[in-house]
C-alpha cells in the first residue's frame, strides 16, 4: 500500500528538524535534510504498523479488515 503524507521541515542551527502532519508522534531531528527525510519515513511506518498492530489486538478475534479509500 502507498500512501502520501506530508512532511514538515526546518533548518534549525545545524539541525533539521521535521514533523509528519497526519502521523502524531513522527517526528525527527539529523544532521542533514535527507537523513531528516529517511528518519520521518521510518518514523511514520513504525508508528503506523504499531497502531495496526494495536487495533487488531483490540479488536481480538473474529473481525474483518476494509481498505479505506480517503
Amino acid at each position: 500500500m502507498k500512501a502520501e503524507f506530508t512532511a514538515i521541515v526546518k533548518k534549525d542551527g545545524d539541525w533539521w528538524l521535521g514533523w509528519v502532519e497526519e502521523v502524531p508522534g513522527a517526528n525527527a531531528q539529523e544532521k542533514t535534510k535527507e537523513e531528516l527525510i529517511i528518519s520521518l519515513r521510518e518514523a511514520a511506518k513504525d508508528i503506523l504498523e504499531l497502531r495496526c498492530q494495536e487495533a487488531r489486538e483490540q479488536a481480538a478475534n473474529d473481525f474483518e479488515e476494509i481498505t479505506l479509500v480517503i
